[in-house]
Order: structure tokens, then C-alpha cells, then sequence
């Protein structure tokens, strides 16, 4: 069961890096919200491709006030829980099982 035990928590620690890096991304298209970039700069297309799927169930939602987009802050807030979440339950189980 220790081999199990360390698989989870070393499942827990994956999760919560691949969040973290993902809130990254997240919090650098909302920078470049602000600077109106190069629609056709690689890099822009990429960070585009990687937070739309996530982005676009939030923005058909009436999150906009005033020309401000509020869909990545709700986004935030659930990334934030499921990272808390699975990391806590995947911690808890390995706990539970080693």
C-alpha cells in the first residue's frame, strides 16, 4: 500500500503544479487583454488556444460590466477550488490508505 500511498500524493502534487501553471497562463492573457496584442504572434495564439476552452463557457454567461470582463475571475475562483479540493482529497486518501 506505500507504493499506492506515494502515487497519490505524487498524483496530488501533479495536479496542483499543472493548476498553478495554468493559472499562470490564465493571469497573462489577462495582461495581454489590456496591451491589445499582435492577433497573430505565436505565442499570443498559443496562450489563446490554451485558456479559451476554459474561458468560453464563462463568457456566454452575463459577466461583462461596463466594457470589463469578469469570466477570468470566476475562472480563477474554480481553479483555485479544484486545485484546493483535489489536492486535499487525493492527500486525504493517500493518508487514509499508507
Amino acid at each position: 500500500m506505500f507504493i499506492l500511498s506515494q502515487f497519490l500524493e505524487s498524483l496530488a502534487l501533479l495536479i496542483a503544479l499543472i493548476i498553478n501553471v495554468f493559472i499562470f497562463v490564465l493571469i497573462i492573457r489577462v495582461i495581454l487583454s489590456w496591451v491589445n496584442p499582435d492577433p497573430y504572434n505565436e505565442i499570443v495564439q498559443v496562450i489563446y488556444r490554451i485558456t479559451d476552452p476554459v474561458l468560453l463557457p464563462f463568457r456566454r454567461l452575463p459577466l461583462q460590466v461596463g466594457g470589463i470582463d469578469f469570466s477570468p475571475i470566476i475562472a480563477f475562483f474554480i481553479l483555485i477550488f479544484l486545485r484546493n479540493f483535489l489536492v486535499n482529497v487525493l492527500y486525504q486518501i493517500a493518508a487514509r490508505i499508507g
